[in-house]
């Protein structure tokens, strides 16, 4: 990341260290802090904007490794990091929590992509990216850090809950309710329950305990020993 900080002085000139260099015309931007609407000139910006980018996320994780606390990072200090002007920031995050959540979001293994073969295969995958992400925040002290950091700036954690964990959580219950569907788990269960009996486990291990193991094939003798007692009764021969 600290190359691509490297890079930021460059979208600094590109997209201005002011508010008028470039302004929003309707859905494209003006060159100049004219706003005129002119055609073309409207989009000139848009091709770096993308290195603007790159270069705003990346100077949050350098402040981040050089240890900076999440309540002392600033836009000031970002976009004087990124070599950019606090404008270029706003016109992409309405607010720091915003960015950061993005920011960490990059950081972390992305989400797993589901097999959708069985209900089964798909919770050992969810509970294997949970794993992942459990020995993410071992061995990487800067994600371990920012995730406990967060929890005492009550606003961007909860804006982490809404956008990282509880999607997470949906997708989960989704496959719980595919499995009773498909006749793989019992009808008659609460299945925000079933995923605490499910996720917890894991979370447990990888968050609470932080010196239990967590082996290759945690996330499959979780799942087993749990649907063993959510699989319906098989019906009895008269």
């Amino acid at each position: 990341m600290r190359g691509e900080v490297g890079t930021a002085g460059g979208a600094g000139v590109a997209e201005g260290t002011g508010e008028g260099t470039y302004e929003r015309t309707g859905e494209g931007v003006s060159a100049g802090g004219s706003g005129r609407p002119g055609g073309g000139a409207s989009r000139r910006g848009r091709p770096r904007s993308e290195a603007a980018e790159r270069a705003i996320r990346a100077a949050v994780v350098t402040l981040l490794e050089e240890g900076v606390p999440l309540g002392e990072i600033s836009i000031e200090r970002i976009a004087r990091t990124a070599g950019v002007g606090k404008a270029t920031i706003y016109r992409r995050w309405s607010d720091k929590e915003e960015l950061f959540v993005e920011v960490l979001r990059d950081i972390e293994p992305p989400d797993p992509e589901l097999p959708g073969t069985s209900a089964r295969d798909d919770l050992v995958v969810m509970l294997e990216s949970v794993r992942v992400r459990g020995l993410a925040q071992r061995s990487s002290a800067l994600l371990h850090n920012v995730v406990a950091q967060m929890k005492s700036h009550p606003k961007l954690w909860a804006a982490y809950v809404a956008t990282v964990i509880d999607p997470r959580r949906v997708t989960v219950l989704e496959i719980l309710r595919r499995g009773i569907a498909d006749g793989e788990i019992r009808g008659d269960v609460d299945i925000d329950l079933v995923n605490d009996l499910i996720v917890g486990p894991m979370l447990v291990r990888a968050v609470m305990r932080p010196d239990a193991p967590l082996a290759d094939d945690l996330a499959e003798r979780i799942v087993s020993a749990a649907l063993e007692g959510l699989r319906p009764p098989v019906p009895t021969v008269p």
